[in-house]
Formats: C-alpha cells, structure tokens, sequence
C-alpha cells in the first residue's frame, strides 16, 4: 500500500512555494505538456527528503507502491521529480525490484530530466550487483526506445574509479551511428565524466573510433582531456 499522508504532504509543500512566473519559464524551456509548479529542482529535493524523514517508509514495496502512485497521477512536474527523489533512500539502494519502478520513470518520462533523474539510482543498481547489471543494461544499449539508450550509456556517470570500461564502451558502440541529439551528447558526456577519472583510456577510444563519433559526440568527450590526452585524438 502506498502512504497517501506522504504524497499529501509533498502536494502541498510543492503547492506551497509554487511560482506561477518561474513554472512558465520553466514548462516553456522542458518543452513539456505536463504544467510546472516553478518551484527549483533543491528546494524540491528538499520537500522530498523532509517528508521521507517525517513518515518513514516501512518497507521497500511501501516505497515502490509511493514512488509508482505520485509518478503514474502527477499533475505537475516537480511531482515527478519528488518521485525520483524518493527512490535516494539507503532501504532501496541495492534492490533490484526497482528496476522496472525505474524503467517506467524512463520509458514514460522521456525528457532529458527525468531520464538523467533515474541515472544515479542506475548506477547504485550496477555498483551493487556488477555480476547482474551489465546483462540488463547492454539489453537497454539496444532498446528501440532512445530513452532507455541514454540511461544505459549514462548509467556509469559518477562511477569515476568503479567504472567498468568494457561496458561503457559496450553500451556506446551500438549508438555511435545513432542521428538523435540526445544519444550523441550522452556519449561524449559519459566518456566527458569518465575523462576525468582516466583520459587515458577515453582519449584512446575517441582515437579509436574518431570516424564513428559525431561531432557532438567527439567535442564533449575532448572538452575537457589534458592536453598531452587530447593530443592522442588527433
């Protein structure tokens, strides 16, 4: 059963701080047909995590069946990303019946914020059960949805050390030839994030598939390379 005194309770908070001049600005710039209440993406995080701590879960199918039912009956934007929010908490971590609370927030998110919303959680999924994961998320790197192919290149983001370089560059290969906009950048950020950790090895893989990688791709990927890395690119 899900707690419905929470989902109340984040309503009226969201309700509360609502910014009708900051919600058209911001409904206008997601390009989404789901209003927005104009209230900053902190401060909703904050309303989320102050209600969790107020009425705690009890178990991990109270949470799943709360995070499902203020997702699938939002009226507002910030709504969802309370949902999103909500799933942070330590008790679901390592729980692999998120999954598909998970690729429901991406499949019928389908925007850019609420997909890259899930990729932390992705990530802690993947860190936690490295045997498991890479299965699923090479499936993803192949979905014909471009939402579930962006979550599976950037589900490694903030990994740093942890990463596992076969899979990042298993879930990138399929998509290199991909046209859409928001597959490109999320290859040249994930191999961007990962550059950080080791330029080396992302300096290597654009040098390797130079002739693949959109220019989008390739310019996100190098931004921010040392320079004697980015000398291996050319």
């Amino acid at each position: 059963m899900h707690k419905q005194d929470l989902i109340d309770g984040i309503r009226a908070a969201l309700g509360s701080v609502a910014d009708p001049e900051r919600a058209r600005s911001a409904q206008a710039y997601m390009k989404s047909d789901m209003p927005s209440l104009g209230v900053p993406v902190p401060h909703v995080r904050r309303i989320a995590k102050d209600a969790a701590k107020a009425a705690p879960f009890t178990s991990a199918s109270e949470l799943r069946d709360t995070v499902l039912t203020l997702w699938r009956e939002a009226n507002a934007r910030e709504e969802r990303y309370a949902a999103i929010d909500l799933t942070a908490a330590r008790l679901v971590a390592a729980d692999l019946q998120m999954l598909p609370v998970y690729e429901e927030f991406i499949r019928t998110g389908a925007w850019w914020d609420l997909v890259d919303g899930v990729s932390p959680r992705i990530r802690e999924l993947l860190l936690a059960h490295p045997d498991l994961m890479p299965e699923l998320l090479l499936r993803w790197s192949a979905d014909g949805d471009m939402w579930v192919r962006r979550a599976a290149i950037t589900s490694q983001l903030g990994a740093k050390g942890r990463t596992s370089t076969t899979l990042l560059a298993a879930v990138i290969l399929p998509n290199l030839a991909d046209g859409e906009f928001f597959i490109r950048k999320a290859i040249g950020w994930a191999l961007r994030e990962y550059g950080k950790s080791d330029p080396g090895w992302v300096a290597a893989f654009v040098a390797e598939h130079r002739e693949q990688l959109s220019p989008l791709s390739y310019r996100e990927a190098v931004r921010r390379l040392p320079a004697a890395a980015e000398g291996e690119t050319r």
